[in-house]
């Protein structure tokens, strides 16, 4: 789908702001967190085995769920490259242009450096752990990867910041809700590295969210559209093309969110939550001068968490438990 000129004028008028985006919600290498902080010193011989020991120890008061939580969290981040790739194909990010290519890519870049973090220290952590699968984990990762991905978004860069500032706040209500968990189990060192990340999904979030409220200042009723777009066909999930090797795309998809539901990590409940802070931070019932599609669009959008209340109360989620690969249930005691 072809995007319209105005579309691409915004992203080069936003772009002038790149480098002040960059330096509000990134962190420079030199001075951010590195997985290396928060776990054993392999380089350390006195200490690294009894470190390591201790980590094994606490992971075995961690119960079932919240291990399948964690994986499937664990391997939403490691596929990173494709939200990568995704990213640099937006209309009006250009890797190409320039030496190091415009502003937009730098950014993409950039994030993505910083949440490579995050599948990397917890993919050590499950590795250390002893708790489970790994050869399992690698191949759903791989999977995930080589399946890709359509999240509704095209190439529409209104859509795509829609959706970027929906999900970086979903990870960080998940990792905040791990972390809490893992503190409840006594497991600090888990629980730090889930709350840090979370803390840069929650940088991240306000960027994004911004790029959206900047749209809103100087094309306010098509980016209205994009985001009442976005809502009816629901955001989809990075990992709903979740498998374990052998099955079907998608075929571990719901019971994964079964399980976050059923310890609380993330619900339906949540999903609604989000909807309306952005309603809210976007102040979409304060927009003027919008288009008649627009002044609709608004409507269905300002209606649509109450809407989705009365469908959330009816769930019911499941009590059983599936047996993953990823981790057996006669290993986690």
């Amino acid at each position: 789908m072809a995007i319209d000129n105005i579309r691409l004028e915004v992203m080069q008028l936003l772009e002038k702001k790149i480098e002040s985006f960059i330096d509000k919600f990134l962190i420079p290498i030199d001075k951010v967190w590195q997985p290396t902080d928060f776990l054993p010193d392999s380089q350390n011989e006195d200490t690294f085995f009894d470190e390591v020991k201790e980590l094994r120890e606490l992971a075995k008061e961690l119960p079932y769920d919240f291990w399948v939580v964690l994986v499937g969290d664990t391997i939403t981040e490691e596929a990173l490259p494709t939200y990568e790739s995704w990213l640099m194909d937006v209309e009006g990010v250009n890797q190409h242009e320039g030496e190091g290519g415009n502003g937009w890519s730098r950014w993409v870049r950039y994030w993505t450096s910083e949440e490579n973090r995050h599948g990397d220290t917890l993919n050590k952590y499950l590795y250390l752990s002893g708790r489970v699968n790994m050869i399992e984990v690698e191949r759903t990762t791989q999977h995930l990867i080589n399946d890709g991905f359509d999240i509704g978004t095209d190439r529409d860069p209104y859509k795509n910041f829609v959706y970027t500032s929906f999900q970086e706040l979903a990870t960080n209500i998940s990792h905040t809700r791990v972390a809490k968990l893992a503190k409840g189990y006594s497991n600090k060192s888990l629980a730090k590295m889930c709350k840090i990340i979370a803390g840069d999904e929650m940088r991240h979030f306000n960027a994004y969210s911004e790029f959206v409220k900047n749209i809103f200042e100087v094309d306010p009723s098509q980016m209205m559209v994009a985001f009442s777009d976005m809502m009816k066909h629901k955001i989809v999930m990075p990992a709903v093309f979740l498998r374990e090797s052998g099955n079907t795309i998608g075929s571990a998809f719901e019971e994964f969110s079964n399980a976050a539901q059923r310890i609380g990590v993330y619900t339906s409940q949540d999903y609604i939550d989000i909807m309306q802070r952005l309603i809210d931070k976007w102040e979409i019932d304060k927009l003027v001068d919008l288009t008649d599609e627009a002044e609709k669009a608004r409507d269905f959008v300002m209606r649509l968490p109450a809407r989705m209340q009365r469908i959330s109360e009816r769930l019911v989620i499941p009590e059983e438990v599936f047996e993953f690969k990823w981790v057996q249930p006669a290993l986690v005691k």
